[in-house]
Formats: C-alpha cells, structure tokens, sequence
C-alpha cells in the first residue's frame, strides 16, 4: 500500500512514452544492439531515449530507521543544430516516496526539483578519439513538498568527457549549482557533482557499468559518494526497443542524515534510434 503512489506514477509515464512509440517507432532498426548499448554509455550521444530509474536507499536520518524510493524519470533528447554541432538535452524528475528521513518526519510522496542539463558537443570526436560536451545545467523547484526539494532556482556550469576504445567507455560528468533565487529561509544550494564512470559492452548487448555519483555540499562541507555497479542488456519487447537492467550501490560516504550501506537500483530504459 506505501509504495502505491510511486508505482501510479511510473506507470502513467511509461504508458505516455508507450502510446509515443506508436507514432515514432519502425519496425526495422539500422544499428545494432550493441551499437545502442554502447551509445547509453554516452551521455551526449545522438541517441533519443527515456530511462526510469528507480533507487532504493535505507538507514536514513540520525537513528538509520528511515527509508526512500526514488525514481528518477530522465529524458535525453539530441537536437542537430548544425552539420557540426548537436545540443543535447538531460532532464531529470525524481518521483519520490520516503518515510522517517528524521524523528517526526513521517512520509512524504511526490515529485522532487528538476534538473536541466544542456550540452553543446560536436558531432565528431577529437582527433584523440576524445568525445565531450559542455553547457549550462539548471535547478527548478518543481518539487511538490518542502521535504522533497531546496525550495531555489539554481544555475551553473555542466561538462562530460569520455572516450569509446573497442567494448570500453570510460569518463566523466561534472556540474555544480548555484542557488540564485528562492525561499530565505531555507539554506543556499551550492554543490558540485561528479560522476566518473566505466563500463564494459558485450557483442550481445550486455553492458556492465562502474560509476560514482558524488556530491560535495559547501554549504555543509560534507560529502556523498555512493559507488554503483549495474548490469544493462538493449533487447526488444515487440519493436519496442528497451534497455533493462539493475544493480546494487554502497555508500561509501555519507552526510550526516544521509543513506548508509547498501543500496538498489532497477533501470528501463525506452530507445528511439533515429
């Protein structure tokens, strides 16, 4: 019964993006599966695609009693701008259910802030094989309880790196937000976030990923780091093509009030290959 608002909601956008793929979606796909796989490694490829990712995290607040399930709805939308460049766009709207995240807190259910990622990336890669983008990243406060977000608008720089060598993708991901605007009363946002990642495609479409997704608090001066490892595979459900997968995630540093140990991680991923 407590994680029925989720579970509505993921299926109410799962079911916008299925009725989406009746129009956009052919029968017949010019690139191979492991070319998509390798491609959802790459955060600025020429790839439209709408990953759910839900998260599960334990041991929150002071007495570890609390828990949150959060799923994370992320489109990624390439836009050619020119015959050289691309503008990629990265949203992502966290759908959240938590309980006991500190004494008194009780549950709280609905949507978090929204994060705008836009990269500027060429179309080729360096003469180094070096692919990257870079761009403006904003925070919108969409989130529907004040539990659930910063109650500010913030703004700041975002920039990817990573290179594609055989099955092997390896780099990085940063950005760091600024608050700009919002509730007085609630503390400034001033974070920055990496993600270093890794990861390994198979000839059949398997792809097995090492990432972290850090986050340096100012304000605090504490840090989050959890360390994620997943298990992905491109594979068609009709001509739908998805990517499906999960993992498990530590928390190999945490803030004060944040998740301890181990966590999980389920992903669906829905493809439109051009």
């Amino acid at each position: 019964m407590r994680n029925a608002p989720i579970y509505k909601i993921f299926w109410h956008f799962t079911g916008i993006c299925t009725l989406w793929t009746v129009f956009i979606v052919q029968s017949a796909f010019a690139e191979s599966n492991e070319e998509l796989a390798k491609k959802l490694s790459n955060p600025v490829a020429s790839l439209i695609s709408v990953p759910f990712q839900l998260n599960y995290d334990s041991n929150i607040g002071p007495k570890d009693d609390g828990e949150r399930y959060l799923l994370n709805i992320q489109p990624v939308i390439p836009v050619t701008l020119n015959d050289d460049w691309n503008l990629i766009s990265r949203v992502i709207l966290p759908v959240v259910l938590q309980d006991d995240i500190f004494p008194g807190a009780r549950s709280q259910s609905g949507f978090g802030d929204v994060l705008l990622s836009l990269f500027f990336s060429p179309k080729q890669p360096t003469q180094n094989g070096w692919i990257w983008g870079a761009g403006p990243v904003f925070l919108l406060p969409t989130a529907t309880d004040d539990l659930l977000g910063a109650e500010k608008w913030g703004l700041g720089p975002t920039a990817v790196v990573l290179k594609q060598t055989g099955p092997w993708t390896y780099g990085a991901l940063a950005n760091h937000i600024l608050s700009l605007a919002g509730n007085d009363d609630r503390q400034d946002v001033n974070a920055t976030f990496t993600q270093p990642f890794l990861s390994y495609t198979t000839k059949d479409a398997k792809t097995f990923a090492l990432n972290t997704e850090s986050t340096y608090d100012w304000e605090s001066e504490q840090w989050a780091v959890p360390i994620n490892f997943t298990v992905t595979t491109v594979t068609e459900f009709g001509n739908q093509l998805v990517s499906v997968g999960g993992g498990v995630r530590y928390w190999a540093k945490s803030t004060d009030a944040g998740p301890e140990g181990l966590g999980g991680r389920l992903i669906f991923t829905l493809l439109f290959p051009k």
